[in-house]
């Protein structure tokens, strides 16, 4: 009998897609995010349990569409932020009823993962914000917990360390091009914090002047050649009397 991929039999296909799918999140999260006890848990999944494995895993492909919708909300489940990826919820009173379900479950438990509406929802809160990421059913967790806390430490960074509602507000076009960086069409482009701030603070900066800018900088101009016109008047004027 042939090994496939990990040791898995070739004759069991089910289970070498799985093995493919734990071997693909590895290779795309970041070693810190692992834990020994994660890893066990994974080797245990399939060595003890090839035939739930292989029922579970049936007719399900490796894909790299993860993430199926990121959102922000305040203590309240009030929506801050919102970015979905598929059409399950296609208008804006279908996705902020799925949010305040997803709320109303998760804002008062410890736990990091929830279940709902045939979504694996992971999420962290701080102060008053709620970062939650959501994927399919069947979706790797270790997958959808990386770009959490790469989302997460993103803020982090960029606002300075203050995460919470009111910083966040005032940063909201910083915090659209943030999710961006780390997700694109429901694709995870970034796992690494750092990263992704040096590449939105990149964009910010070389990103051409809006009409409001320019204008700002023509004021900004006139007033200095103002300035400058007045003190030569003002040298003039007593170099005269002198």
């Amino acid at each position: 009998m042939q090994s496939g991929v990990g040791g898995a039999s070739s004759d069991c296909p089910a289970l070498e897609t799985a093995v493919k799918r734990i071997l693909i999140a590895a290779a795309r999260v970041p070693r810190q995010h692992w834990s020994v006890q994660q890893l066990e848990l994974g080797s245990a999944i399939i060595c003890n349990s090839s035939t739930d494995s292989m029922e579970l895993s049936r007719g399900l492909e490796p894909t790299l569409y993860t993430v199926k919708a990121i959102f922000i909300l305040d203590n309240d489940g009030n929506r801050l932020l919102a970015k979905y990826y598929d059409d399950t919820y296609p208008s804006t009173k279908e996705q902020k009823n799925f949010e305040m379900n997803v709320f109303n479950k998760t804002h008062k438990t410890d736990c990091e993962i929830a279940f709902l509406e045939g979504r694996t929802i992971v999420y962290k809160s701080s102060v008053d914000l709620f970062f939650y990421v959501v994927g399919s059913s069947d979706e790797n967790e270790l997958m959808l917990m990386a770009v959490l806390n790469c989302l997460f430490e993103s803020f982090n960074l960029m606002l300075r360390k203050n995460v919470e509602k009111r910083y966040l507000l005032d940063n909201l076009d910083g915090a659209f091009l943030l999710v961006d960086e780390i997700i694109d069409g429901g694709v995870i482009l970034e796992s690494d914090a750092q990263q992704v701030v040096q590449k939105v603070n990149f964009r910010v900066d070389d990103s051409p002047l809006s009409e409001q800018s320019m204008a700002q900088q023509v004021t900004q101009k006139l007033a200095a050649t103002s300035t400058v016109l007045q003190s030569a008047k003002e040298q003039i004027k007593w170099s005269i009397l002198k």
